[in-house]
């Protein structure tokens, strides 16, 4: 079924969007079975659950985070992702930033904005995105590669719609302003439920798990809530 959905969705989505597998609470078989059908990013949201995956899958494919990512699990992020997309703070750049260049690595990242501006939600409010942005992109071992989003939960995928364009506008914004350093050109909006409106308001990464993966079962949610 893994095998299936991912050629279906690589073949439906258009030129230019990129497919990400949302791994949570998915088995490192799981994962490769993805992987060997096509996947060729893998976004988790938990730094013990990637590292487990990445004993199997290693370097295969391209390994995003896209959970919020505590300061002190920074070190073991940065060894093994590829891509931070859910930076939000410059207190977290910085630790991303020195655990780093202990390695002699560049993190590439995403600016997660809090599109609904929610006070329990992680993110960066829209109105404080650009001056985060410009005091992140001095610090020397992070590039700055676009914008995330998560939105307000929304069983209706069109009640995402205003948020998608909210963080598309930001975006926009952005790459007319060209700061030094900064490439915006990647909008990473969307999940199973909301990807095609995001797509259709600019999003060029999709966070697919569900619809990849297949439902995940009462005894897994458990076992992720604990």
């Amino acid at each position: 079924m893994i095998r299936e959905n991912v050629k279906r969705l690589l073949e439906e989505l258009p030129q230019g969007v990129h497919l990400e597998g949302a791994a949570k609470t998915r088995t490192p078989e799981e994962v490769l079975e993805a992987i060997e059908a096509g996947l060729e990013i893998i976004g988790q949201n938990y730094v013990q659950e990637a590292v487990k995956a990445f004993e199997v899958v290693g370097d295969r494919a391209k390994w995003h985070m896209i959970g919020h990512l505590q300061r002190n699990k920074a070190k073991k992020a940065v060894a093994i992702f590829d891509m931070i997309e859910t930076v939000d703070s410059m207190k977290l750049a910085r630790e991303l930033n020195k655990c780093c260049g202990k390695i002699g690595k560049t993190m590439e990242i995403l600016i997660e904005i809090n599109s609904g501006e929610e006070s329990q939600k992680a993110g960066v409010r829209p109105g404080d995105a650009l001056s985060l942005v410009k005091e992140i992109r001095e610090l020397e071992n992070i590039r700055i590669m676009g914008l995330m989003t998560m939105g307000p939960f929304a069983g209706d995928p069109e009640e995402s719609r205003p948020y998608f364009q909210k963080t598309r506008v930001i975006y926009e914004e952005m790459k007319q302003i060209n700061l030094p350093g900064v490439k915006m050109e990647i909008l990473s909006m969307g999940m199973s439920n909301s990807y095609k409106v995001a797509i259709e308001e600019g999003a060029n990464l999709v966070r697919i798990g569900t619809d990849l993966f297949g439902e995940r079962t009462y005894n897994e949610l458990m076992n992720d809530a604990l």
